[in-house]
């Protein structure tokens, strides 16, 4: 199999999102790294989840 990688600019015009989450990424173009942790020490019992908070168009 031969595979040919073309890297060009990237040019992006507009992003249009309706909600981001609390654990996404919005990632355009290249990252050599991306290193992600998360730590939950709270009990499920005390979690409060809330409505989602749109985000307001400009």
């Amino acid at each position: 199999m031969n595979y040919t990688v073309i890297n060009r600019d990237v040019q992006v015009g507009d992003i249009y999102l309706t909600a981001v989450t609390s654990s996404s990424i919005l990632l355009i173009g290249d990252a050599d790294i991306i290193n992600l942790a998360s730590a939950f020490d709270t009990p499920p019992e005390s979690l409060f989840v809330g409505p989602f908070v749109p985000l307001t168009p400009k």
